[in-house]
C-alpha cells in the first residue's frame, strides 16, 4: 500500500510536469521555481512514504543518499528557477525523482538482492 501511495505522490508530480512541457505553464505552476517547489514537497512526501518500508541496511542507505542528492538538485533548481540554466535544471531534477522512485519500486519488488546489514 506504501509503493502505491508514493507512487500516486510521484504520478502527481509528473502529469503537471508533461502538462507544464507542453503547455509552459499549469494551474498554479507558472516557472520553474513553481515546478521545483511541487517536486520538493511531493517528492519528499513520496520518499518518507517508500522510507517506512526499507531496511537500514547498505540498499536503504544507498536510497537515502539518492534521495538526498534529489533533494539537494531540487534546492538548486529552485534557488536558480530564473536563470537561463533552470529548465534543464528542472529537467535533470525531474529524472532525479524518477531514478529515485525507480530503485525504490525496484527494492521492494525484491529485483535488488544486495541487502546486507549496514556497518556502523
Amino acid at each position: 500500500m506504501r509503493d502505491l501511495v508514493a507512487t500516486v505522490l510521484v504520478l502527481a508530480i509528473g502529469i503537471p510536469y508533461v502538462g507544464y512541457l507542453v503547455n509552459g505553464e499549469m494551474p498554479f505552476i507558472k516557472d520553474p521555481r513553481g515546478m521545483s517547489a511541487l517536486g520538493l514537497v511531493l517528492g519528499a512526501a513520496a520518499f518518507l512514504t517508500f522510507r517506512g518500508a526499507n531496511e537500514h541496511d547498505r540498499v536503504g542507505t544507498t536510497q537515502a543518499v539518492l534521495a538526498g542528492l534529489a533533494a539537494v538538485l531540487g534546492i538548486v533548481t529552485l534557488v536558480l528557477a530564473e536563470t537561463a540554466a533552470a529548465e534543464v535544471l528542472l529537467a535533470v531534477f525531474m529524472g532525479s525523482i524518477l531514478v529515485v522512485w525507480a530503485f525504490e519500486v525496484a527494492d521492494h519488488a525484491g529485483w535488488v538482492h544486495a541487502h546486507a546489514a549496514a556497518h556502523s
